[in-house]
């Protein structure tokens, strides 16, 4: 018996031992600050427990220690359909879609993320360490998204929010998916219809009689959700018309608005900051074609100049390699005119604030989760690679990309 506690007690120690680093860097971009030349950071117990000056920090006995050139704090993909759309892309690995129904607020994203998808690894190699992912566009209401951490393991230990947002659609891709609604004017009716439903719906629930409040129901269960604010409306709208439309529809209903790809925003500036909407721009190497034939490079910098706090995207794509990387979309952004400091927030500190997760990621500071991004030049430049990637704690990949 006795042998067996104290081989317990070895392993227990062994794993502590190896959860705790040094990482030193020669630059360090808190994001939350300002970057720190020759910079420590202490990991202990997924936390990140110290970070500063070398000359301020002193390594514990028994610490780990590794160096890197720059260091970021862990990305974040602010929308993405990967864990649900899969690398094979056949129709066994193709979750992100739904097409029976133009509306489904119901379906969960939980239900069918699958956090082995080599996708998920790949995300993980270039420093995405936390995903917002979750039914895809395409339909009216395709249903619902979650937070999860990149990291190996089982749905219930990599997700962080179980449902984040509504995702929904405005434009032709819901056309091409569904005979009706066939034009603008009947999706925005559809979609009307079914919140106006769940007005009623929301009303009956709060009735002083008991016995006349409607039963559970998860179609408007969730929905109400979206009316009482508790969860954001993910709108996806490209064109100046359908970014209107969506707008409108969060006026009416009294929705918190994100837009989702947002092609033309920056025609439409001082109406996306009256409506307090929030921005998720498109991969910036998009293709102009169809509804983002009038998408610019510059969008990240005209709407981050406007005082409009703006997260990139890798977004879903049809073809293969079924996934973008935002370390080189942010970089597209950073081309075209936006400040290196804001490109970096527009991949880590800005999602975070906007998916509500920005007390534990985002940025590197003491107490938040254990995320890093360990780098062998600027992250911005082509050339560099991603060679060590940390999640809440643990060393998850150890490669130079």
């Amino acid at each position: 018996m006795k042998r067996i506690i104290f081989i317990a007690l070895y392993i227990s120690a062994s794993f502590t031992v190896a959860a705790q680093w040094a990482i030193k860097a020669n630059t360090l971009y808190t994001v939350s600050g300002s970057a720190i030349n020759n910079a420590v950071v202490l990991i202990n117990k997924g936390k990140i427990e110290k970070v500063g000056k070398a000359e301020m920090i002193s390594i514990p006995e028994g610490y780990r220690v590794v160096e890197a050139k720059v260091v970021t704090p862990g990305l974040i993909d602010a929308r993405t359909v990967i864990g649900m759309s899969g690398v094979l892309n056949i129709a066994v690995d193709q979750d992100q879609l739904e097409k029976s129904n133009p509306i489904q607020p119901e379906l969960r994203a939980i239900d069918a993320y699958n956090p082995d998808e080599l996708l998920v690894k790949t995300a993980r190699q270039y420093g995405i360490t936390t995903i917002h992912t979750g039914h895809g566009i395409g339909a009216l209401v395709s249903g619902q998204t979650m937070i999860a951490k990149t990291k190996p393991g089982t749905v219930e230990t990599v997700t962080m929010v179980p449902l984040s947002m509504l995702a929904m659609t405005i434009g032709p891709s819901v056309g091409s998916n569904f005979t009706s609604p066939g034009t603008k004017a009947k999706q925005m009716a559809m979609i009307r219809t079914e919140l106006v439903k769940a007005e009623a719906f929301l009303k009956k629930q709060s009735d002083k009689d008991s016995t006349k409040r409607p039963g559970t129901d998860l179609r408007m269960d969730v929905l109400c959700q979206l009316l009482k604010g508790e969860i954001k409306a993910l709108i996806t709208a490209n064109t100046a018309v359908d970014i209107m439309n969506a707008i409108r529809l969060a006026r009416e209903f009294k929705l918190k608005l994100v837009i989702d790809g947002a092609a033309e925003a920056y025609r439409l500036i001082d109406e996306i900051k009256s409506a307090d909407a929030e921005i998720i721009l498109h991969a910036t190497m998009a293709r102009n074609g169809g509804e983002m034939v009038n998408m610019t490079r510059e969008s990240a910098a005209l709407l981050t100049t406007a005082g409009i706090r703006v997260s990139i995207e890798s977004g879903y794509e049809s073809y293969v390699p079924k996934t973008r990387i935002v370390l080189y979309e942010a970089a597209i952004a950073v081309a075209f005119g936006l400040p290196f400091d804001e490109g970096l927030k527009a991949i880590t500190l800005n999602p975070a604030k906007l998916l509500g997760i920005d007390k534990r990621v985002g940025s590197i500071e003491e107490g938040k989760d254990a995320d890093l991004v360990l780098y062998d030049g600027d992250p911005f430049e082509y050339l560099t690679h991603v060679c060590k990637v940390f999640i809440d704690g643990e060393l998850v990949s150890d490669m130079c990309e």
